[in-house]
C-alpha cells in the first residue's frame, strides 16, 4: 500500500510541477503577443501592463512549483531534501513576495493614472459657472 501511495504522490507532483511550467508557458504567450501588439502600434514607452501581466502568471507557477516541491519531501525526508525545500521555499516565497509587490505597486500605478485621465478629460459644460467662493 505504502509503494501505490509513493507511486501516487510521485505522479501528483509531477503534475503539479508540470501546471507551473505550463502556466509560465500560457503567461509567456501572453506577454509576447501584447509585446508583439506594442511593437506593431509603436506603444513602446512604457511595458507595465505587460510586466504586470507576467508577472502574474510567474507568481502562480510559483506557488504550484512550491507545491510540488513540497509533496517532493512527503515520504521519509532525508535531512538533505529538507534543506533543499527549505532554500527552495525561501527563494520561491521571496520571489513570489517581490512580485506580488510589483503588481500591486503597478496595479495602484495604473489606478492612479486612470483617476488622473479621467479626472483631466472631465466634460467641460457650456454656460457652467464657477462655484462662488
Amino acid at each position: 500500500m505504502e509503494s501505490l501511495f509513493e507511486v501516487v504522490l510521485h505522479w501528483l507532483r509531477l503534475a503539479i510541477d508540470a501546471a507551473g511550467a505550463l502556466w509560465i508557458a500560457v503567461g509567456f504567450v501572453y506577454a509576447f503577443a501584447e509585446l508583439i501588439v506594442a511593437h506593431a502600434r509603436r506603444q513602446v514607452a512604457s511595458f507595465k501592463t505587460i510586466r504586470l501581466t507576467f508577472s502574474r502568471y510567474l507568481s502562480l507557477a510559483l506557488e504550484f512549483q512550491l507545491a510540488a516541491d513540497i509533496l517532493s519531501t512527503a515520504i521519509a525526508p532525508t535531512f538533505e531534501e529538507l534543506a533543499k525545500l527549505a532554500i527552495t521555499a525561501v527563494i520561491r516565497t521571496g520571489l513570489n513576495y517581490f512580485l506580488t509587490k510589483e503588481i500591486r505597486e503597478t496595479a495602484e500605478d495604473q489606478k492612479h493614472e486612470a483617476a488622473v485621465v479621467t479626472h483631466t478629460e472631465a466634460p467641460f459644460h457650456v454656460g457652467a459657472r464657477p462655484a462662488q467662493a
